[in-house]
């Protein structure tokens, strides 16, 4: 730590003094810190019209602090710099820029009227940055731009990670990257609060207001962590760049019930940068399910069929709150710390009604369970961050340190009656889960540009977390509530991982590679409270990393990429005990579970024409020790009657390969008319046996999603997106095909300071998850919709910024891979 503090702090120039006077020597000092102002006005080449928000760079020639300005409503732009001699670069998005060569000041500096041209080239890409996304391809991830995508408005990161290619969100909110669930989500390029103990929930709470881009990390380098046998998610947070202040407030309302306010907040000045994003909603989630079960040998008196139909009712009210501040100490080295909040309270109440039947169809018995479960969840996190920019360009030092503290608390209360309204006193059952996280993340990392195209980078890495998850069941006995011990536990997991890597890249003529290794050391600990048992494990491997990259030009690409990856097992994978989803069916952990190893290829082609665009992969993975949930039977009394129950459990198979074929196009056959399809094509084989049974299976499936965008008479701007998810095969499961639409429309208001979109999620109300499943015993098809289509209305208002204006200059180092852009 001395010597990263070393190298983090220098001395500063000395001043020399020169050998002529006091009187001489002060008259020197005010001529050279003497402000100068250089003024002109920025116009469109084509319309004559002023651009608004353009954005001017002074940069002075002896490699002192660049600094700039931006134009107001009239094109017009003021900016003090010293004397000296400038580079001076005029940009604007979609336009040409326009840069003035080592321009002396030493007087006032007036560069008159500025045209500007439109860049031909890049207008496709850069709209789609200014109304929806584009994608940059770098040797190791694809980074796709949020924007003003109209179908996210008034939504959420799972929202805005379910319109991005190669990612689908399910009905149920779990992510996958290319078919795969296995993937890590990362915040800000860390594992953060923001993604909490359950990630579907906490996603589902994060505005897509707040999110500016997010990165698809198929191939990581060695800079990323290794988990995620899929790849990495990373999700960047809004944070303004632009001098002075500026902000946005959006309100959302909706139907089913939804109300939902937020905003970002922004204010720069030369030495300090504040940011804050905030939001609050609450949101009621109406969803329904359906199980239907035949029993292929019946025990004695029990049903041979049982039909099951639960409604959800759910109310959310979510908080979340970010407040950063990002201090200059000097030109070269400034520091960032933020404190994060998030806070939710649910109220899920369902009803399932059962019926039992027998082998001649007469119905045995109909019930009524009711379920009233209440959560309350709170983050609070802090994040230091230290960089120090040096001399050459891209040569950085960076300090990291995140510390988090989570939980979780529910309770369920369940009873269940009879269809003559009879309470059914036995079946009287509550239920308390407590989880507790702490988490610390320290992390280094030293980039070293050699010359110009050729770069070294090393870093350190420790990540420590500790889970307590404190599970209570209780019974009624007919005049008390009675702890079930049977299902109540104490499950104490700690997993520390300890890693360090090093990678090397070049840049030869229009040839790129980036080379690395990771290693990784893994100390797990997991305490059984009730049992007084203790499981420990410790492992150490490592991690290689190769991405190539061959430009034939600036519209055509190819990349190559290889990574060994690995997935642990969660807690809630090794947790042992049971927990009941029904007294019919029973979730287990299995404390013996193995990490999963993969070895993942991936090539892609990258094609830019006119007005189209196709960016290409295949891909193939090969995985060992591969976790699958597998289901067994058992036979136990309930409610006083011997009857079949079936077990979940995951498990380690013998081995997974994965490959498959995917595309994303933009097309623009007019200008009022763009079209974005993405497409996936993948195929699974497993091979595998558990308890001399065989899980072997081959699995074939497709994804694609649609986009048309419209420009209506009136600047109203019409979106649809279309989805469809192929049907997929395990070995004792079939899911069936899902298709969705979404559909949105939205009108620049009040001088393009306001935006009004509605849009409609789920239109068809399809959005469904149908699937069939068998044991030995058992045949069961089942039907969930975690939430029926709903309708918002939203509404942005922008403070000092502008629609057209997506993203400005950052008056900061370049960042450390941009020579190895394919």
């Amino acid at each position: 730590m001395k010597k990263f503090l070393l190298l983090i702090f220098g001395f500063i120039t000395a001043i020399n003094f020169a050998q002529n006077s006091v009187n001489q020597n002060t008259i020197n000092k005010a001529i050279l810190f003497k402000q100068y102002t250089i003024t002109g006005t920025v116009i469109d080449a084509e319309t004559k019209q002023p651009l608004e928000y353009a954005t001017i760079i002074c940069a002075p020639l002896n490699g002192k602090s660049v600094t700039g300005g931006i134009t107001d409503a009239n094109g017009k732009f003021s900016v003090n710099v010293p004397q000296g001699s400038y580079d001076i670069s005029v940009e604007f998005i979609s336009f040409k820029t326009k840069t003035f060569k080592n321009r002396e000041v030493k007087a006032d500096l007036n560069l008159g009227t500025i045209l500007l041209e439109i860049n031909a080239e890049s207008l496709n890409e850069v709209e789609i940055i200014a109304e929806k996304s584009t994608v940059e391809i770098r040797l190791d991830k694809k980074i796709y731009n949020v924007g003003k995508d109209m179908t996210v408005k008034g939504g959420t990161a799972s929202d805005v990670l379910d319109n991005v290619p190669s990612v689908t969100v399910d009905v149920e909110g779990n992510v996958s990257l290319r078919g795969n669930d296995n993937v890590r989500i990362l915040v800000n390029g860390k594992p953060s609060g923001l993604v909490g103990l359950s990630g579907t929930d906490a996603l589902r709470q994060l505005p897509a207001d707040a999110i500016e881009k997010v990165e698809v990390i198929t191939s990581p380098s060695a800079r990323y962590d290794a988990e995620g046998t899929a790849g990495i998610l990373n999700i960047i947070l809004r944070k303004g760049k632009a001098l002075g202040f500026n902000s946005s407030f959006t309100g959302t309302i909706g139907n089913p019930d939804y109300f939902g306010a937020s905003a970002n907040l922004n204010y720069r000045t030369n030495k300090v940068n504040y940011f804050t994003n905030i939001g609050y909603n609450y949101s009621k989630s109406p969803g329904k399910s359906s199980s239907d079960v035949t029993y292929y040998t019946p025990l004695t008196d029990a049903a041979t069929f049982i039909s099951e139909r639960t409604k959800y009712d759910r109310k959310n009210n979510r908080f979340n709150t970010q407040f950063g501040l990002e201090y200059y100490l000097n030109d070269n080295t400034s520091i960032t710390g933020t404190v994060l909040y998030r806070e939710s309270d649910g109220d899920d109440a369902s009803l399932n009604t059962t019926n039992g039947y027998d082998g001649s169809n007469s119905l045995l018995y109909k019930t009524f369970r009711n379920e009233d479960e209440t959560e309350k969840d709170k983050t609070l996190e802090y994040t230091f961050n230290l960089t120090k920019n040096f001399k050459k360009d891209g040569h950085k030092l960076t300090f990291d340190f995140t510390y988090g503290d989570s939980s979780e608390n529910q309770k369920a209360t369940i009873f269940e009656e009879d269809d003559a309204g009879v309470l059914d006193i036995d079946a009287m059952e509550r239920s308390f889960t407590k989880e507790d996280s702490k988490d610390i993340l320290v992390k280094t990392d030293y980039v070293l540009p050699i010359n110009e195209n050729t770069q070294f980078e090393f870093g350190l890495n420790a990540d420590l977390n500790n889970q307590i998850t404190d599970y209570l069941l209780e019974e009624y006995d007919g005049s008390d509530y009675v702890n079930n011990t049977d299902y109540s536990n104490i499950l104490d997991f700690t997993q520390n991982v300890y890693s360090v890597y090093s990678q090397y890249g070049q840049k030869i003529n229009k040839f790129s590679y980036l080379v690395g290794l990771r290693a990784e050391n893994t100390d797990r600990s997991i305490k059984l409270i009730e049992t007084n048992e203790n499981y420990n494990d410790n492992f150490t491997e490592l991690f290689p990393t190769i991405n190539l990259g061959l430009e034939f030009s600036e519209s055509e690409n190819i990349t190559l990429g290889y990574s060994r990856r690995l997935g642990r097992p969660r807690s809630f994978y090794l947790n042992p005990f049971e927990t009941r989803t029904s007294k019919t069916y029973i979730r287990k952990g299995n404390i013996y579970l193995d990490p999963t190893y993969t070895n993942s290829f991936d090539f892609g082609y990258l094609k830019r024409w006119d007005k189209f665009t196709l960016n290409s992969s295949i891909y193939f993975n090969h995985s060992v020790n591969n976790i699958e949930w597998v289901e067994n039977e058992d036979v136990r009394d309930v409610d006083g009657t011997e009857t079949l129950v079936i077990i979940r459990t995951p498990v380690n198979l013998g081995s997974q390969d994965r490959y498959g074929f995917e595309f994303t196009a933009n097309y623009t056959p007019f200008k009022w008319w763009k079209l974005t399809n993405s497409f996936n094509l993948f195929k699974s084989i497993t091979d595998g046996t558990y308890n001399n049974v065989s899980y072997d299976s081959e699995d074939s499936s497709w994804f694609t999603r649609l986009e048309s965008r419209v420009t209506l008479p009136g600047k109203i701007e019409w979106q649809t997106s279309g989805m469809y998810m192929g049907p997929s095969e395990g070995a004792y499961t079939k899911r069936k095909a899902m298709v969705s639409l979404n559909l949105a429309f939205s009108k620049d208001v009040l001088d393009e300071k306001g935006t009004l979109s509605l849009n409609v999620s789920d239109l068809l109300n399809s959005r469904k998850r149908s699937s069939t499943s068998y044991t030995d015993n058992t045949f069961s098809e089942t039907e969930f919709q975690w939430r029926s289509r709903q309708i918002l209305l939203n509404f942005t208002y922008r403070f000092n910024q502008s629609k057209k204006r997506e993203r400005s200059r950052n008056f900061e180092s370049g960042g450390d891979e941009e020579m190895f852009k394919a």
